[in-house]
């Protein structure tokens, strides 16, 4: 063959090639009309009646009350409904399940008793409940095994299986102890921190675990502020401030005492984790720096807690929100018993409903439903840090949207029974049903270029 032939060969191949459909090639994104009764926005505690939500792919295209509906889209009728964006639970754990028996709500049993598969299978059904009930982003903090929180949201940003989007922190960073309090023979011979903390006492300590863990996933940094007398200085903790902005994660404190919060409100923090040690001169500050709240408000129900707890707890959650701290929901869910069952049905309840039970905290201090609903939705996403991409139903934004029967903006009870759950434009529920099988893929098939980047 002559090299004028064989050019002439290629070129013919070349253009051949360019009209032949590649195997695997993206189709064309999917396009989903949502005929919306009730549109809220929580962000203003507004709604608008009869509006259509326009979905192609994962994202919102489009919203208003006279939009063209494209010839071919599928319609969703939501016409009897409020749509609102997904809730957030911004401070939970998903793969930690201690029980009265027989761990008697101890930590060190669960973490000897359960391996880190099981408990990722935990966290993966978890997820399932939460996303069930409208949650479609939760912050899981830690306690979690062996990073079985970052192979979770690896695992549905993949596509795996479906769930809420979350944003993990690995291991908790703590000075020498964490929460526990080892024998010698459990902290120099067995190893008994880790995974469930990271020792990190000197500033290269600490620098070393915030890397670890954003190399292995986390989307944000969690410190034992003062869980041990020898807890974390002020410089201490703007040092974890620096080095978690380097890898674009924001620092939550866990705080148990009035002086740790004071430290951690003086460095700048992000977010403090737990409210019981808060003083109204803390909520101030913390209004004034525009840090987060994520006080883990628990209701005193039939299966946890007590009468006097729940009146502090109240109290708290109250003058933080009349102090106009920026309050997130947050639940700090880790524990199981029998008595978690409805007491009208006596089926067991959910994660999700346990999680959404929390509300009654926020009830029973007066604060309006329009501002637990902000908390639910707009703080948590800021919290989480995925408000430009996540949160308000609006063209761009990722297609995360739930909708229930009433009005949870005067009656926020009606967060109890979501009808519908459309995560990344995919229906998760309708009409009160859970249809998960199109979240199901016999692979990852969200990894680009067949390699999944943390």
């Amino acid at each position: 063959m002559t090299k004028r032939a064989q050019i002439g060969l290629f070129l013919l191949l070349i253009a051949a090639a360019a009209v032949i459909p590649v195997s695997g090639q993206s189709q064309p994104a999917r396009i989903t009309a949502i005929r919306a009764g009730r549109l809220i926005d929580p962000e203003t505690g507004t709604a608008a009646a009869n509006q259509i939500i326009l979905v192609e792919g994962e994202k919102i295209t489009g919203v208003g009350s006279n939009l063209a509906i494209p010839a071919g889209a599928s319609v969703i009728d939501l016409s009897r409904l409020t749509v609102m964006p997904g809730l957030v639970d911004a401070h939970t754990h998903m793969a930690i399940t201690y029980k009265e028996q027989p761990e008697n709500n101890y930590y060190y049993l669960t973490f000897v008793m359960e391996s880190t598969p099981l408990r990722a299978i935990q966290a993966a059904s978890n997820g399932i409940q939460m996303l069930s009930s409208g949650f479609t982003v939760v912050r899981d903090v830690g306690n979690n095994a062996l990073y079985a929180d970052t192979a979770l949201r690896q695992a549905i940003e993949q596509g795996w299986l479906p769930g809420p989007t979350v944003i993990p922190s690995g291991p908790i960073i703590g000075a020498t102890g964490g929460q526990f309090w080892p024998t010698p023979e459990m902290y120099k011979y067995h190893n008994m921190m880790f995974p469930e903390y990271i020792d990190a006492n000197s500033p290269d300590e600490i620098v070393r675990a915030i890397r670890e863990n954003m190399l292995f996933g986390a989307r944000t940094i969690k410190l034992c502020v003062d869980c041990k007398p020898w807890g974390y200085s002020v410089d201490d903790i703007k040092l974890a401030i620096r080095e978690a902005a380097k890898g674009g994660c924001k620092v939550e404190g866990h705080v148990q005492t009035p002086e740790g919060a004071q430290r951690a409100i003086d460095a700048g923090i992000y977010i403090i984790a737990h409210g019981n040690a808060l003083t109204p001169e803390h909520h101030r500050q913390m209004a004034e720096k525009g840090i987060f709240l994520a006080g883990t408000d628990t209701p005193f129900t039939n299966y946890r807690g007590a009468d006097a707890a729940f009146k502090q707890t109240v109290a708290k959650l109250k003058d933080a929100w009349e102090k106009k701290v920026p309050l997130t929901f947050s639940t700090d869910f880790d524990y199981w018993n029998e008595r978690m069952k409805d007491q009208k049905t006596g089926e067991w309840l959910t994660r999700g409903d346990l999680s959404i039970a929390f509300i009654e905290t926020w009830k029973a201090a007066g604060i309006p439903a329009a501002d637990i609903l902000r908390a639910m939705t707009i703080n948590g996403y800021k919290a989480a840090d995925v408000i430009n991409e996540r949160g308000p139903i609006k063209a761009g934004m990722y297609a995360d949207l739930i909708a229930v029967s009433g009005d949870p903006l005067s009656n926020i009870d009606a967060l109890r029974n979501v009808q519908f759950v459309m995560k990344n434009g995919m229906v998760f529920k309708k009409d009160g049903v859970m249809t998960p099988e199109s979240f199901f893929h016999p692979g990852p098939v969200k990894t680009p270029s067949g390699r999944w980047t943390r």
